[in-house]
């Protein structure tokens, strides 16, 4: 995506199933979970750069002994930062002679990490700020080890100001910050409750205090926990929580909008917020990786026993075509075939742009997640020209015509020209505090190779996987396509033009900075049809205080087809002020090929306005009253 998004977070757990004394002797090192945790979000650093967090649990602590840990980094390489600070801890106390790490008991004894139950989280800032607070996992500490909490989660909540004021309701006093403090102390009271419960039942029946801390521990259900806490909620979300006394919870929402998948052997179980590098790390088939079931909660026992069950009442299963389309890791086989199949889908439109002109036309993309969608429009070219060359040769040997210059001219020259056009070169740093100057210096982000494209002969066509504002576009990308001086520029997008907010993960919620959004707009005030901007309007308004369940937006794109809001695009998109006046053609996916190419992930709201809960029908309603009424900031 030439458009930089923050968007979905990242979650591992692992639960070790064997004393560390077992990882030592078989692997070398009581360290083992450690590492793996660090592999598991290493190999999931692609989804969070703004900050990073770990924490641990220790299974039975000595009286006095701390059992739960945590440690969070928002500088820059939050990942990197810990896992160094954490790893010269642990050689500092093997220097002094207090960790010797052939005795894994000193190893747990010490160092804070040496524990059983490990948890991970990378994060992408959509809310709450980039400071130290707002990153995960977040804590709720109590002396009683079944009352302890840490939480954290790849999520967004449509009704945080709802969830708080249930909170509220309860009688407590919340800290209005985030959707992850609302939810923490919402799984947090129920938590306290089903303590509470079970605390009492026992006192009843006159059991010493020891016994009663191990008979909640035992009988602590998670499962219920996660059912009366949830009763609300609404968005996206998979939540991983780790309590005091060794149990834990993965929870994934009932329309599996955010992804969530697991393994387990007698070693380990572990999770993950992708398929990939739970195969990379544990060196895994990908028939060994289980995807959590949507509406399901994995509870993890102190006993290493796992259990899955169903938390909250289904919902059509909606998971996130965005994920398939950008924002996961491309090594996952499914991935891989289905950003092939989407590049493969394009090939009709991109040939009859280029009006069959094979010998003319050279096919790049714009780096680098786009790679693999270019592969796949390549191989559908060839498969169509190889079909083209088939037939005509048929023909040629039908009427004794093949000739050495007609063999040239069907193969050799004709044939689909991929080059190496477009690289990224730098990453801008923003000290320059100037506006002009930053944008001028942005523009400088991506170079071409000089000479891959015949100017004023050649047609160019790059494949992005998506268009979301079109800034990079106009300010960068075509301006410096430009330079190469080629005949006709080609843009083409993998996903389907963004029309509308998305509110489960995705920072992309201001309906005016989508270049789709801005198409449609300048198209209805160019025909006239003002009033349907102000009557849409009056509709949202509405529709925001009752919580109808109806998109009024799209009304807004039905006067207009596909091609024409993009041609209005490539209109935006063109740069000012450069002397190049070849044409600019913008092409995006269809709704039925995205569909056909990632035919299990349905999610697809910021195309088509569908969304999977009634919260997100709130979110694009109140998105246009902030858009109509000039206001700006996220509508939820």
């Amino acid at each position: 995506m030439s458009d930089k998004l923050t968007h979905e977070c990242g979650i591992a757990l692992l639960r070790l199933r064997k004393p560390l004394a077992y990882y030592q002797e078989k692997y070398g090192t009581p360290l083992w979970g450690f590492y793996r945790l660090f592999l598991l979000m290493e190999k999931q650093h692609n989804r969070g750069q703004d900050g990073a967090g770990v924490a641990c649990v220790k299974l039975d602590p000595g009286p006095g002994e701390q059992f739960m840990f945590r440690e969070r980094c928002v500088k820059s390489d939050p990942l990197g930062k810990i896992f160094k600070t954490l790893h010269g801890q642990y050689n500092a106390l093997v220097g002094s002679g207090d960790i010797h790490p052939e005795f894994a008991a000193t190893v747990k004894r010490q160092f804070d990490f040496g524990g059983e139950l490990l948890m991970g989280h990378l994060r992408y800032g959509t809310s709450g700020g980039y400071n130290l607070s707002s990153c995960h996992p977040y804590f709720r500490r109590s002396p009683w080890p079944t009352r302890n909490l840490a939480l954290c989660g790849n999520f967004n909540m449509t009704n945080t100001a709802e969830l708080n004021a249930s909170l509220v309701a309860m009688g407590q006093h919340p800290i209005f910050a985030t959707d992850t403090q609302a939810l923490l102390e919402k799984i947090g009271f129920f938590l306290d409750e089903e303590h509470e419960d079970l605390y009492r039942a026992l006192r009843e029946k006159g059991l010493p205090g020891d016994e009663i801390s191990r008979r909640i521990s035992d009988e602590l259900d998670l499962g219920r926990v996660l059912t009366r806490a949830a009763q609300k909620w609404d968005g996206g979300y998979t939540l991983c929580g780790l309590v005091g006394n060794g149990d834990a919870f993965v929870a994934r929402d009932p329309s599996g909008i955010r992804p969530c998948w697991y393994f387990e052997n007698d070693e380990v179980v572990a999770f993950a917020s992708e398929r990939a590098p739970l195969m990379t790390v544990f060196d895994l088939a990908a028939e060994d990786v289980k995807e959590l079931a949507p509406g399901h909660v994995a509870v993890l026992k102190r006993s290493g026993a796992l259990a899955n069950a169903r938390f909250t009442a289904p919902l059509p299963r909606a998971s996130c075509s965005f994920e398939r389309i950008y924002f996961s890791r491309g090594n996952d086989v499914d991935i891989y075939r289905e950003r092939q199949a989407l590049g493969g889908r394009l090939a009709e439109q991109v040939i009859a742009s280029v009006g069959h002109d094979w010998a003319n036309t050279v096919f790049s993309y714009i780096p680098n997640t786009a790679e693999v969608a270019f592969y796949g429009l390549m191989s559908a070219l060839r498969t169509r020209r190889r079909d083209e060359v088939k037939a005509a040769l048929l023909q040629a040997a039908k009427e004794g015509k093949i000739t050495e210059a007609l063999l040239d001219d069907l193969i050799l020259h004709n044939w689909p020209r991929g080059e190496k056009v477009v690289s990224k070169d730098i990453k801008l740093r923003t000290f320059i505090g100037q506006e002009k100057v930053r944008n001028e210096l942005a523009s400088h982000v991506y170079d071409i190779t000089y000479g891959s494209v015949r100017a004023g002969t050649d047609n160019l066509v790059c494949v992005d996987d998506s268009i979301v504002r079109g800034t990079t576009l106009r300010k960068s990308i075509l301006r410096i396509l430009a330079r190469l001086e080629p005949k006709k520029i080609v843009i083409v997008s993998t996903a389907p033009q963004i029309r509308y907010p998305d509110c489960y993960g995705i920072d992309m919620a201001e309906l005016g900075k989508f270049i789709a959004f801005e198409a449609a707009v300048e198209l209805l005030k160019e025909r006239g049809q003002h009033e349907l901007l102000a009557e849409t309007y009056r509709l949202c308004r509405e529709a925001a205080r009752t919580g109808e369940a109806v998109n009024h937006v799209r009304r807004l794109y039905d006067p207009f087809t596909p091609g024409e809001i993009s041609a209005r695009i490539a209109r935006f998109v063109r740069p000012k002020g450069i002397a190049w006046q070849g044409e600019v053609e913008v092409i995006f996916q269809t709704i039925e090929n995205l569909h056909a190419a990632v035919p299990a992930h349905t999610g697809d709201w910021y195309f088509t306005g569908k969304y999977p809960t009634p919260g997100g029908y709130r979110v694009v309603n109140q998105a246009f009253v902030n858009y109509y009424e000039k206001s700006e900031g996220r509508p939820y």
